[in-house]
C-alpha cells in the first residue's frame, strides 16, 4: 500500500503521525457522501479506516464503499451536499498507527521521501523528494538544483532500507532509465 505523507520535507520521517490516503473530489449525491480519489494500491482498502481527518478535524466514517477506482465515504457531521461541498479538494488523512502495515516490498511514500539514493557501490546520487504514483511508481530524486525521475522498477531499485534511509539502485540500469529535469521544467 502506497500512502502519501502529511508533512513538510524538513521533518524527520519517523515523526509523521498522519498519512494522507486520498483527496476529496466532490460531493456524491445529496446526503453528504463524498467521492475520494484514494492514494492506496486498492480503493477498497479505504474501508479499513474508521476515522479520518480533513483539515485537522476528526470525522468518524459512517460508511465506505469503493467502485471504479474511487472511494465513497459518509462522514459524521456531514449531513448534506452543502457540507460535502466544503470538503472538495481537501486531503483525507488517517493516523499512521491505524494504518495496516504495508505488504513486504511495499512502503508508505512518507517513508521513502528523504531517503538517500546510492549505487550498489555506495556512491551518493541524491535524495528522494517525491513519488509519483503510477502503474510503476516514479521516484523523483534531487541532487543540487537538478531533478531526476526514474521508475521504481525491478532491476533499477536493488534494495530499500527504510531504517537506514537508503534506496540502492543498479548504476547501469539507473543511467539507462533516469530522466534529468531542469529546474522548473516539470509542472507540479
Amino acid at each position: 500500500m502506497l500512502i502519501f505523507p502529511s508533512f513538510s520535507y524538513g521533518e524527520k520521517k519517523d515523526m509523521h503521525e498522519r498519512l494522507v490516503i486520498g483527496e476529496v473530489l466532490k460531493p456524491q449525491g445529496i446526503r453528504g457522501e463524498i467521492k475520494v480519489n484514494p492514494y492506496l494500491d486498492d480503493a477498497s482498502d479505504i474501508k479499513k479506516f474508521r476515522t479520518v481527518y480533513i483539515d485537522g478535524k476528526e470525522y468518524k466514517v459512517l460508511s465506505a464503499r469503493a467502485g471504479g477506482g474511487f472511494a465513497y465515504l459518509a462522514l459524521s457531521g456531514i449531513a448534506d451536499r452543502n457540507g460535502a461541498e466544503l470538503l472538495r479538494g481537501k486531503e483525507l488523512e488517517v493516523l499512521r498507527s491505524e494504518a495496516p502495515a504495508p505488504d513486504e516490498g511495499r512502503y508508505f511514500i512518507v517513508d521513502l521521501i528523504g531517503c538517500t539514493v546510492e549505487t550498489e557501490s555506495g556512491k551518493r546520487l541524491g535524495e528522494i523528494t517525491e513519488v509519483i504514483p503510477a502503474h510503476t511508481d516514479i521516484f523523483v530524486m534531487k541532487e543540487g538544483e537538478t531533478e531526476y525521475m526514474f521508475p521504481a522498477a525491478e532491476g533499477v531499485v536493488i534494495d530499500v532500507d527504510i531504517e537506514g534511509g537508503v534506496l540502492t539502485v543498479d548504476a547501469k540500469r539507473f543511467n539507462e532509465v533516469a530522466i534529468e529535469q531542469e529546474k522548473g521544467e516539470r509542472k507540479r
